[in-house]
């Protein structure tokens, strides 16, 4: 029991480290406004890790690579420590190629689970309050996601259905990169 608790806690606070990089680089790439205070709060949350990589990791035009490295960083160490919480021992050298590549699609689990919830978020302010202050930051990063499939939709008149299309795709996706990912370490 206690080391279900241990993964559930890891899993938790390692998927909100890592969606908050990879939320600071969609936010690199979509430029949203520095000051708003969303990207503040992220950026201040990150920093940390971000900093001290920018030396060492350039990031180019949209392309915010030390926080994409810091992410893969992130996720190379929770998939350590989860190994090491679910088994009690180290990881042994031979499952290093399979934890670098696990790393890689758990990023892409994060990713996909912060377009889950931006636009779930997105979806229900859009019902209960399109004035809130947030909704022009929360437009601006699922903007990118939602158009392509607005284009390919039929036209339903006023009904939007792109955010539960881009919802449906996105859980799946998910629910292979989980089975991917574990399967590689063996978790």
């Amino acid at each position: 029991m206690l080391g279900e608790i241990l993964r559930f806690l890891l899993e938790i606070i390692f998927s909100l480290l890592g969606a908050a990089l990879l939320a600071r680089a969609w936010i690199y790439a979509v430029k949203l406004h520095p000051f708003n205070p969303m990207s503040q709060a992220i950026h201040q949350a990150t920093n940390w890790l971000v900093q001290p990589l920018r030396s060492i990791v350039p990031s180019g035009k949209g392309f915010d690579g030390a926080s994409l490295v810091g992410a893969y960083l992130i996720a190379v160490v929770f998939l350590s420590l989860l190994w090491l919480a679910s088994t009690g021992s180290m990881l042994s050298p031979k499952l290093i190629p399979g934890l670098l590549i696990a790393a890689l699609v758990t990023v892409a689990r994060w990713a996909l689970n912060l377009i889950v919830w931006l636009t779930l978020i997105q979806a229900v302010l859009s019902w209960i309050n399109p004035l809130a202050p947030i909704m022009p930051v929360l437009r601006t990063l699922t903007a990118p996601l939602l158009e392509p499939i607005k284009r390919i939709m039929p036209n339903l008149g006023g009904l939007d259905l792109s955010a539960i299309v881009l919802l449906v795709l996105a859980q799946i996706a998910m629910m292979v990169l989980n089975r991917i990912s574990f399967s590689l370490i063996g978790i």
